[in-house]
């Protein structure tokens, strides 16, 4: 009687052919040929599926480095910084290298201006934004319009919104989040604290002053009646934290004045921001209605630096010890 034994040899389950091992009752055939045979195919088999096993790996490790390509470490990330205060921060944090754009309002370090810019932080185009490549976004609150805001918002791209809050805990809450979003929290809480403390004294020296002085803070005079700073500012606050008063606290954010309104107002110091190209600023001293108050009358005017005096990022506390010595400077007179 003839013993046939089929062998499949397909990796699937399936008979992929079949073969006959022999005859134990065939004298050319023996139980140690049919052993001997059915060996060799184990191992046939067995190396086939060393041979998978292998190429899986090699698949996953490949697999995983494309992975490890395609979401960049925080090291390589590209950031882009909308806002001359968060702009300060990053370099204040010493992560200046992550930079690849700013916005026009980035004027410190004077490094900052070498980046590509992104246009101005209430004017900005998605497609100017989104041109630099960045991997994450640090934008101030209030930057736009909201339609590009949107845009950035939806696309693939990290944004970190930051509060714009005008005291010394808004500047601390500031660098906080910039430390969070580089993923740099010890040097955010070093930063945080020789912040703290330098605010802490500026405030203690203006706070000093023998005589608060009443300010009026003027943002523009081009055409028609000024543009003052009200209360809810950064110039109102400021103000407040150099020791002064400002005169037109009765008003919430920017306003236009009439001349009989700064008459009454009275200020003792007229207040402007400095900016390139804009001269004749004492001029305004002149004008309708400053010339009657005592400023007017003494020539008092001030003029800084705007990036520096309401940027409140690491500066201000330098900001408000200058300001409260021009301030001196004016009640001593």
């Amino acid at each position: 009687m003839n013993w046939s034994l089929p062998v499949q040899l397909g990796l699937s389950g399936k008979p992929k052919a079949t073969h006959t091992l022999g005859n134990f009752n065939s004298p050319r055939t023996n139980g140690c040929n049919h052993m001997g045979l059915l060996a060799k195919t184990h191992e046939v088999f067995l190396r086939k599926i060393t041979s998978i096993a292998a190429i899986s790996v090699g698949l996953v490790c490949l697999f995983g480095a494309f992975a490890a390509q395609a979401e960049p470490s925080n090291d390589s990330q590209r950031f882009i910084s909308i806002g001359s205060s968060l702009t300060e921060i990053v370099y204040a944090l010493g992560a200046q290298d992550k930079l690849v754009a700013v916005d026009t309002t980035s004027l410190y370090p004077p490094e900052a201006t070498e980046l590509l810019n992104v246009g101005y932080m209430r004017a900005l185009s998605a497609e100017g934004v989104l041109s630099a490549n960045p991997d994450h976004i640090l934008m101030m609150e209030g930057s736009g319009p909201a339609t590009t805001v949107d845009v950035l918002k939806a696309a693939s791209i990290q944004l970190t919104e930051v509060e714009e809050i005008y005291s010394p805990e808004g500047i601390l809450n500031k660098i906080d989040r910039v430390g969070n979003a580089l993923q740099m929290p010890e040097k955010a809480e070093a930063l945080k604290a020789k912040v703290k403390s330098d605010l802490e004294a500026a405030m203690e020296y203006a706070s000093q002053q023998a005589k608060p002085l009443k300010v009026m803070f003027v943002i523009s005079a081009n055409s028609g009646k000024p543009l003052i700073a009200g209360r809810g500012t950064g110039a109102h606050a400021v103000i407040g934290l150099a020791g002064a008063t400002n005169v037109f606290s009765n008003l919430r954010g920017y306003k236009p004045v009439s001349n009989e309104a700064i008459i009454a107002a009275a200020p003792d110091v007229v207040m402007m921001m400095s900016r390139p190209g804009s001269g004749g600023a004492s001029e305004i001293l002149e004008g309708a209605g400053f010339n009657l108050t005592p400023a007017g009358i003494k020539g008092n005017l001030i003029v800084m630096d705007g990036v520096y005096l309401l940027g409140f990022g690491p500066r201000t506390a330098a900001a408000i010890r200058e300001l409260s010595d021009r301030f001196a400077a004016v009640a001593a007179e």
